[in-house]
């Protein structure tokens, strides 16, 4: 997972699955690694209770904040950054 802001194709790709959040995310360079790791995420915590907007604004985020060695999911990495999740947490608008 490379640090970063996420693609205009991160973008297109989850606006597909319907998130429509685009406009709160500026576009910059990732891969389709990125846009996998992003989509779990989302998945993983879309009953967390925030706007689909807010959850792919944390996950990008969370993914920006990982290095590109990373082999944790950020579902699990989040476990062991309490300060990464905090930072992307207020960040996201996530409360």
């Amino acid at each position: 997972m490379k640090a970063g802001i996420v693609s205009l194709s991160v973008i297109m790709c989850l606006g597909v699955m319907g998130l429509g959040f685009a406009s709160s995310i500026t576009p910059a360079l990732a891969d389709a690694d990125d846009a996998a790791w992003i989509k779990k995420c989302v998945g993983d915590n879309k009953r967390e209770g925030a706007t689909p907007e807010v959850v792919a604004a944390w996950c990008s985020c969370m993914n920006n904040k990982m290095s590109s060695e990373e082999t944790l999911s950020i579902t699990a990495w989040e476990k062991s950054h309490p300060a990464e999740v905090a930072a992307c947490d207020k960040e996201s608008g996530w409360k």
